[in-house]
């Protein structure tokens, strides 16, 4: 018999506010681990976790990282307990051999690009977790081939949730409620959406060129919140379906498009 691979999701996380709020997108979180196959266990790659060289946590009980400024103390209150699982965090760091992985045993932990979504997929935390961290050294289409060695993993049960979000630039944000979307910002999720079933090397994707894009420069002046989609489709095999659980563009300049690969 056949084992569907577990499917794999990046999910545009946005403010940490969403941890306190019911909205459109905490929702949709909900409801996608309501309908994925209950995991084994997770692998979280956050934009949260940016360092030079690989790390994994591998500890048996990370810390719960509240890791912003200036918010409610609910939200510096709430802890996500779940356990992690140095087995796995020895997997993966063969699976990405011979790139180097620093096991993390103590520094690291859950910071709010993991933990944040996390809580409202699984908020009994009772499913173990990994996170792994983003190379700021490497250029994307490097990432792009760390995702394609962790794709096994999801053969195994283990589900891959990247988060971060492909528009990202803070600094020209509109606060007012209602405000539409720049049109660059438009452009370049559009641009994204476009090529997320691209079949080619690493090397030539689109999306590993995404600074090229009249608009990339804007949406993401800097690529931590851009790249943990690339772990993503990296883990696509180029026949599973791609869709996309939900998107929306949030203060002119924050898309929360999210992507599922597999069923």
């Amino acid at each position: 018999m056949t084992i569907r691979p577990m499917p794999a999701l990046f999910l545009g996380h946005g403010s940490p506010m969403n941890v306190l709020e019911d909205n459109q997108y905490t929702r949709c979180w909900r409801q996608l681990a309501e309908i994925l196959p209950r995991p084994k266990a997770i692998v979280a790659i956050s934009a949260h976790w940016y360092t030079r060289g690989t790390g994994v946590t591998a500890m048996e009980q990370p810390r719960t990282i509240h890791d912003f400024g200036g918010f409610p103390q609910a939200l510096y209150d709430t802890q996500y307990p779940a356990p992690g699982s140095p087995a796995l965090a020895r997997e993966i760091a063969a699976r990405l051999a011979p790139v180097p992985v620093m096991l993390d045993e103590e520094a690291w932990g859950f910071d709010h690009g993991s933990w944040g979504v996390l809580i409202k997929m699984y908020p009994a935390a009772d499913i173990p977790v990994v996170q792994l961290s983003i190379d700021a050294t490497q250029p994307p289409e490097w990432h792009l081939e760390m995702g394609k060695r962790l794709a096994g993993l999801r053969e195994q049960g283990i589900l891959l949730v990247a988060s971060g979000n492909v528009v990202h630039n803070l600094r020209m944000a509109r606060r007012q409620e209602g405000e539409t979307a720049y049109p660059w910002a438009e452009s370049f999720n559009q641009f994204v959406k476009q090529n997320l079933t691209w079949r080619g090397p690493a090397a030539q994707h689109p999306l590993a060129h995404y600074l090229e894009h009249e608009g990339g420069a804007l949406a993401n002046p800097t690529p931590e919140h851009f790249l943990p989609l690339l772990y993503i489709l990296g883990a696509w095999n180029g026949e599973e379906p791609v869709t996309l659980p939900i998107e929306g563009m949030e203060m002119g300049s924050l898309s929360m498009l999210s992507v599922q690969i597999g069923e």
